[in-house]
């Protein structure tokens, strides 16, 4: 069973495990370890950038299906973010398909094979503006493949290395449910799992749920509706879907919310998230404010559903 974090060792972890006794249960591992680093004087290169939030949440934008709107809503929720002056990393977690590149209109590159066989950094890998910063993926490159590497480790391994610089990271993760993708979505701290009315898209978004509950012990995701045409149908796939998922795998959905279907055509939704006066914008705006005021300020879920 893969952990969500990865172990520390046998010293290190005995003494968190001594610092969160004497300090209270409700101080995570992960924060003690963050607590200690920040005690260390020769760690203060790691916290000289001012970020909004004590700590980095890291967010994996999901589906079973492909097609419902994902990397677009990735790279929008980012941006809306950023905006905001939160310090943001989107990853593109499909390591030779960047479509991130493509839909932000920058040129491709293979950088992302170079940064994993360690010819180039981090920071040369990376595209940014203002506090949005993006690592792409690669387009066509069979480089990234070669040798003994386990991508997703690397990748896990890296953000640790890097995650203290952001307030929020995320994985744009391909479609499917092969291991890599399971393993970065049972690593993040939050879920958003992209679904559109189509029935297989449900279906599958149903698999990976059960497949991320019945291997990696996730039993909490949060789920928004794409491309949908009435709120008398946003309200029907919800109810269904949380009946069905708190019924048959005893997992705790929560609702973001919803995207009107504004448009058939995929660069017009594309335009339409570009647009700061288009509906899309608006909704997306309206859940991340709801989701960072109910999640991540007060450090805590919200027992019902968030609706816009």
């Amino acid at each position: 069973m893969i952990l969500r974090r990865p172990h520390q060792s046998g010293y290190l972890r005995d003494f968190l495990n001594l610092i969160i006794e004497q300090i209270g249960d409700r101080m995570s591992e992960k924060i003690a370890r963050n607590w200690l680093l920040s005690q260390n004087k020769f760690q203060d290169d790691c916290l000289k950038e001012k970020r909004k939030l004590g700590r980095t949440h890291t967010i994996s934008i999901a589906s079973g299906k492909g097609g419902v709107g994902k990397t677009s809503i990735a790279i929008k929720m980012s941006k809306i973010l950023s905006d905001r002056g939160y310090k943001v990393l989107l990853v593109d977690c499909d390591y030779n398909l960047s479509n991130t590149s493509i839909k932000l209109g920058i040129p491709l590159n293979n950088n992302f094979a170079k940064l994993v066989h360690q010819e180039i950094s981090f920071e040369d890998c990376l595209y940014k503006q203002g506090h949005f910063h993006l690592l792409p993926g690669c387009s066509g490159n069979m480089d990234i493949f070669s040798g003994n590497i386990q991508l997703e480790k690397f990748l896990i391994d890296l953000l640790l290395e890097k995650e203290d610089h952001y307030d929020f990271i995320f994985l744009d993760c391909p479609a499917g449910l092969s291991k890599d993708i399971l393993t970065l979505n049972a690593y993040s701290d939050y879920r958003f799992v992209i679904l559109n009315p189509d029935k297989s898209s449900l279906t599958d978004a149903y698999s990976l749920m059960k497949i991320l509950k019945n291997n990696f012990g996730i039993r909490e995701n949060h789920i928004l509706l794409n491309m949908v045409s009435s709120f008398t149908q946003y309200k029907r796939i919800v109810q269904v879907l949380s009946d069905t998922t708190k019924n048959f795998l005893d997992l705790k959905l929560h609702v973001l919310g919803w995207v009107f279907r504004e448009t058939k055509d995929t660069d017009n939704f594309d335009g339409l998230l570009n647009d700061k006066c288009s509906g899309i914008h608006k909704n997306l705006s309206k859940i991340l404010t709801k989701f960072t005021e109910s999640n991540i300020e007060e450090g805590r879920f919200k027992e019902e559903y968030l609706r816009p």
